[in-house]
């Protein structure tokens, strides 16, 4: 079965960096999209970068180009979510998801994904 698991939250000060990670298992195909959301509180959860394991450039939210970057390690089955000069807005619990195809859903869409992880909490002060 799959199952993904992030790691590498924490708090940090406006325009400081961090990486998230996201380790996947129970599949190894190419053919997945693994995207990052994120949800603050009293906010519905949004997506915030995507990417197609099998090639292809990312997608990112408007809110993050140019800040933020996804990226992956096949050999490792793992995901980034590289995040730098990071605003206060920026806080929530980010999480990773999967899924096998978008079959015409929107890629920054929670319900086109089918596999979640547990989240991750960024903190960000001004």
């Amino acid at each position: 079965q799959v199952q993904l698991v992030e790691s590498g939250g924490g708090s940090v000060q406006a325009g400081g960096s961090l990486r998230l990670s996201c380790a996947a298992s129970g599949f190894r195909q190419t053919s997945y999209y693994m995207g990052w959301f994120r949800q603050a509180p009293g906010k519905e959860r949004e997506g915030v970068a995507v990417l197609y394991r099998g090639g292809g450039n990312p997608l990112y939210a408007e809110s993050v180009k140019g800040r933020f970057s996804i990226s992956q390690d096949n050999a490792k089955n793992t995901v980034y979510l590289q995040m730098s000069s990071l605003k206060p807005e920026d806080t929530g619990i980010y999480y990773c998801a999967a899924t096998r195809g978008l079959h015409g859903g929107p890629w920054n869409d929670r319900g086109t994904y089918a596999y979640w992880g547990q989240g991750t909490q960024v903190t960000v002060s001004s």
